[in-house]
C-alpha cells in the first residue's frame, strides 16, 4: 500500500480513474498503463461483489492502488470492500464533519475505530500472512471525500478539520445537481461553490482532485491551481476513443 505516502508527498502530482464497467480486463489496462489509482465505483457502476474482487484483484502486480466509491457510508459496505483488498475507500454525500468523523471510523479497526476483523481476502491481495495484515496495512487505508452537496461547501472548513482525510474530490456533475444548477458548470452559483471549496481545501493542504479531465491542456490549468489528483473515466475514455476513430475513418 504506496498511496497514502503518495498523497504525503506535496510535490506529486497523481492520475486516477473511475471505473464504472465491471470487468477486470478494464481496470487491469488501466492500472498497467500507470494510473496511480483506480476508484471502483459501487455507487453508480454495474458492479456486483464477484466483479468487485476481480477488479481489485486485477491491479496486483502493478503501482495502481485499488479504491472503492461504496454506495453509502455504512460500516458494512466499507467493511466488505476493504476485506476483498481494496486500499482505501471513498465516500459519497458528506455532508458534516461528523459525518466525516463516521467515515474515518469505518476504516479503523477498535478501539480507535469499527472495523470488524476479518481481512481473509485481503491479505492474500497484499501478499501477507493473515494475522500481519492488521499490523502492518491497518493503518495505511487511505480515506477520500467527495464534496458533492450544498451542504458540504457551507461546512467545508469544518470537514477539512477532521483528522484521516488523505484527499478530497470536488465531484462537479453531482455537486451542479445538487445545487440546482444540473450540468452549468459555468453558472455563477457553481463557480463560486467550487471557488470555495478550492480556496478551503489548498490552504488546508489536503490534497485536491477533481474529473474528468479530458484535455492536455485542461491537466495544465487544475495543474496550476493547486489541484494534485486528476481523474478520468473509464466509460468516456472509451466512448472518446471509438467516437475519434470513426471521425478518422468517415470524416465529418
Amino acid at each position: 500500500m504506496r498511496l497514502k505516502q503518495k498523497l504525503a508527498d506535496k510535490f506529486l502530482n497523481l492520475t486516477m480513474d473511475v471505473c464504472v464497467i465491471p470487468s477486470a480486463v478494464v481496470t487491469q489496462a488501466i492500472a498497467a498503463a500507470g494510473s496511480d489509482a483506480v476508484i471502483i465505483d459501487q455507487e453508480h457502476g454495474a458492479i456486483g461483489r464477484e466483479a468487485l474482487h476481480a477488479m481489485i484483484a486485477a491491479t496486483a502486480g502493478t503501482d495502481c492502488a485499488p479504491l472503492v466509491r461504496v454506495v453509502d457510508c455504512s460500516a458494512s459496505h466499507v467493511k466488505y470492500a476493504l476485506d476483498l483488498g481494496a486500499e482505501g475507500i471513498v465516500f459519497p454525500l458528506v455532508k458534516t464533519a461528523e459525518d466525516v468523523r463516521e467515515c474515518v471510523r469505518t476504516l479503523r479497526y477498535p478501539p480507535n475505530g469499527v472495523r470488524g476483523w476479518g481481512p481473509f481476502i485481503a491479505h492474500s491481495r497484499w501478499q501477507t500472512p493473515l494475522m500481519e495484515y492488521l499490523p502492518e496495512h491497518g493503518d495505511n487505508i487511505v480515506c477520500c471525500l467527495l464534496l458533492e452537496t450544498a451542504e458540504a461547501v457551507e461546512n467545508i472548513e469544518e470537514i477539512l478539520t477532521v483528522e484521516g482525510v488523505d484527499f478530497v474530490v470536488i465531484a462537479q456533475f453531482d455537486l451542479s445537481v445538487n445545487l440546482g444548477v444540473p450540468g452549468q458548470l459555468a453558472h455563477p452559483t457553481f463557480v463560486a461553490a467550487v471557488e470555495k471549496l478550492e480556496t478551503a481545501v489548498l490552504a488546508s493542504g489536503i490534497p485536491l482532485s477533481i474529473g474528468p479531465v479530458q484535455s492536455e491542456q485542461q491537466a495544465k490549468q487544475l495543474l496550476d491551481k493547486g489541484y494534485r489528483i486528476l481523474a478520468g473515466f473509464d466509460v468516456l475514455r472509451l466512448k472518446a476513443s471509438v467516437a475519434s476513430m470513426a471521425d478518422w475513418v468517415k470524416g465529418s
